[in-house]
């Protein structure tokens, strides 16, 4: 089968099931829900959290230790123990063991110098502490930060579609809003906030669907990417540090490219049929996301070893963007086929 008999036949079938294509990410996001209600209910928490977000002490001993026997060793000895091996890239070999726990650090300086046998000093390790409450207002600061950032993101895409000039006056208005009060202002609390914003993002929402069907659609799939992504980490047991909150702030911005993309080509272009604009697209946006994701795998292979911070902004990144061409090319294109068509329909 040559390539246009191959573009002729997938367009075919893309033409009678886009809407049903739609089942894939609608099931995966039903799914997502249900996990994360049951995760909720198990941890009291949307996810797991490092000590640099809940308060604690972090050890790196500078020895050879098997992290294995160490974490059985201690975990009935010290709160939520997690242990990590640090390793050579090119020998393999290990360097450093990173012990975290929520203990104070005298605690766990005895519980591992007894499992050790030798006193820890500065040559062989190094402790660091974290309050609970810096940690717990920090994590909710950069909550905050991811909702301020959606809200942005949001109203960007607003007014690259929507031609209704006196609802973006009123938006832009309400989106510096909370931001305003709470870090310049000074004049609302951390837990105000919260509410406002949720208040300001629902607010902003019932207009983008009465004004604007374009824009739900970037905004959703912007959402199943961020959404899809936490629900991996979940799964993956993994403890998101305050580097992973940011990997999750900058995942906003890598969604939303290529769904703008998508949508500016499709919406606001007329030159080509429908399917040929999209087509276009996607060479063009998936080219973009590939180049992104195997950056950020080199990367991870090559800093990973070295830096838990950077291998979990990298990993959170990489699952993120393999999520964005799902929802990309198939929740967004979807929608926007679907909106399009029927008001060609209508007209």
């Amino acid at each position: 089968m040559n390539k246009e008999n191959f573009k002729k036949k997938f367009t075919e079938f893309h033409d009678k099931n886009y809407k049903l294509l739609l089942l894939i990410p609608l099931a995966l996001l039903i799914f997502g829900f249900v996990y994360l209600g049951f995760f909720y209910s198990q941890n009291h928490d949307f996810m797991y959290k490092d000590i640099s977000l809940t308060g604690g002490t972090s050890v790196t001993i500078n020895e050879k230790v098997d992290p294995a026997a160490l974490t059985n060793a201690i975990s009935s000895k010290l709160q939520n123990v997690n242990v990590r091996e640090i390793s050579d890239l090119i020998t393999q070999q290990q360097i450093a063991v990173i012990v975290e726990t929520q203990s104070d650090a005298a605690t766990a300086r005895q519980v591992l110098e007894n499992y050790l046998g030798y006193p820890l000093t500065e040559k062989n390790s190094s402790f660091e502490f974290t309050g609970s409450s810096l940690g717990e207002g920090f994590y909710s600061q950069l909550l905050l930060s991811i909702i301020f950032a959606f809200t942005f993101m949001g109203l960007v895409v607003f007014f690259i579609f929507s031609k209704n000039t006196k609802i973006k006056i009123l938006l832009a208005f309400l989106s510096i809003l909370t931001p305003s009060l709470f870090f310049f202002g000074h004049v609302i609390s951390l837990n105000e906030s919260f509410i406002l914003s949720i208040v300001v993002l629902l607010v902003s929402l019932f207009f983008y669907v009465k004004e604007s069907i374009p824009s739900v659609a970037v905004i959703a799939s912007a959402f199943a990417d961020i959404f899809m992504t936490l629900i991996v980490v979940d799964l993956a047991g993994m403890h998101v540090s305050s580097a992973g909150i940011v990997a999750f702030l900058m995942l906003i911005g890598y969604s939303v490219d290529t769904d703008i993309l998508l949508t500016t080509r499709a919406v606001k272009r007329d030159n080509g049929s429908l399917n040929q604009r999209m087509f276009e697209s996607f060479k063009t946006g998936i080219t973009m996301t590939l180049a992104s994701l195997f950056a950020l795998l080199a990367a991870l292979i090559i800093v990973g070893p070295f830096s838990s911070v950077l291998s979990q902004i990298f990993t959170i990144m990489i699952i993120g963007l393999g999520f964005d061409i799902l929802n990309t090319w198939l929740t967004n294109v979807s929608l926007v086929k679907w909106y399009l068509l029927r008001k060609k329909h209508e007209d």
